[in-house]
């Protein structure tokens, strides 16, 4: 330090640094200058049960682009030797020595008292399991024709994990090709259900007054119609003599017609609170329209609470079209959904004689645990600045 003669302030000799007592840490920077979908990224991956559900979405659907691969036979095959066969059980050891995985022959002998087919394996006849191998032939995706899988059982054996079903075709192979149109009605029925409730929720909160009441009425009087009576007398409605194709199509409008409410609040919510922020006011003041300002200013803002609120809607589609496949007023044969493969279950009596007939259950609560969990640690990561 030196002193000044002409004035007595003490001054430092060392070069002026105007941020020297603002600087901030690298990892200040990081999070400080961070996009929001960066965030929301860091919050969500802590989530470690959210990120697993995320990865196995992921993965089955994923697994829906090559069910036919996927799935031990093809979805017609139809083995009359096997008719309600119970699951058959992998093995990897023979007599004391590793053999790798492989099945025992398969055989039934008639229980004339119960008038049933009893199954047991014959551990003399050894079939080792073949991976990548040639088994049906089928269409991929109706283009090109081929007949790979991913595990096979040689010709003259049997391999039904899951076991069959009345006409003995394989429970694995149709649940597998019964996800692809499980899976993907929720996600078609959620994309129509995003528009409308976007759409009528974003002027609602937008314009309010008589807009924001004609909507909130017409939300509340769907919402007191009883969900299940009412997708029954609607999916009555379609005819019976659309193919499978437009009654699955049919459906999917019918579930996201009834679903869009709940979002349509969410959006309208968010609206009246951000509509009245000073970068509003001045998009408006510049001449952008209310579509516009809706579009590119409102909308941006709520995304990620869109995006967690769509993937909790989800679930509900699914279990929707489950329940009236289920109940056969949804989607029939010959398509094949989680809900169809159910609607074999109807009978107790059958259920308690055959008891993997209720096996396509599992991949439904599964999926609709994942979207569940999945939904929650996205609401909690669209808000990361309260974390």
């Amino acid at each position: 330090m030196k002193t000044m003669p002409d004035t007595g302030h003490f001054v430092s000799d060392k070069p002026f640094d105007p941020y020297s007592v603002e600087k901030i840490t690298p990892e200040q920077e990081r999070l400080y200058f961070a996009s929001q979908w960066r965030l929301m990224w860091w919050v969500f991956k802590r989530h470690r049960l959210a990120l697993f559900c995320g990865v196995l979405l992921i993965v089955m659907y994923l697994s829906i682009l090559v069910a036919e691969f996927l799935a031990p036979y093809a979805l017609k095959t139809r083995h009359t030797d096997y008719i309600y066969s119970p699951p058959q059980p992998i093995h990897l050891f023979h007599e004391g020595e590793f053999v790798g995985p492989f099945v025992y022959g398969w055989e039934y002998e008639l229980d004339m008292d119960r008038l049933l087919r009893v199954y047991s394996e014959d551990t003399s006849r050894v079939y080792p399991l073949s991976f990548f191998c040639q088994g049906d032939p089928y269409e991929f995706w109706g283009i090109w024709k081929s007949d790979r899988h991913l595990v096979c059982a040689p010709d003259d054996a049997a391999l039904f994990m899951l076991g069959t079903d009345r006409l003995g075709r394989d429970m694995l192979s149709r649940i597998i090709y019964g996800a692809r149109i499980s899976l993907t009605i929720g996600l078609i029925g959620i994309m129509v259900s995003f528009v409308l409730g976007v759409t009528l929720g974003g002027f609602a909160g937008y314009y309010g007054g008589w807009v924001d009441s004609s909507v909130q009425r017409i939300t509340e009087v769907i919402r007191s119609f009883p969900e299940l009576p009412l997708w029954m007398a609607l999916s009555a409605v379609l005819p019976v003599t659309w193919s499978p194709i437009w009654v699955f199509f049919g459906i999917t409008i019918i579930l996201a017609l009834l679903d869009w409410t709940g979002l349509a609040r969410a959006v309208r919510s968010k609206l009246l609170a951000l509509r009245e922020e000073d970068y509003c006011m001045a998009a408006e003041l510049m001449g952008a329209r209310p579509v516009r300002v809706i579009r590119r200013h409102l909308l941006p803002g709520i995304l990620s609470h869109l995006i967690a609120s769509a993937t909790l809607s989800i679930p509900a589609m699914i279990l929707g079209e489950t329940a009236l496949s289920f109940l056969g007023l949804g989607l029939r044969p010959p398509i094949t959904s989680w809900g169809v493969l159910l609607n074999e279950a109807q009978n107790i009596n059958v259920v308690a004689i055959y008891p993997w007939l209720m096996l396509p259950v599992v991949p439904v609560i599964i999926v609709i645990l994942a979207f569940n969990f999945f939904g929650d640690g996205l609401r909690d990561a669209a808000d990361p600045y309260k974390h």
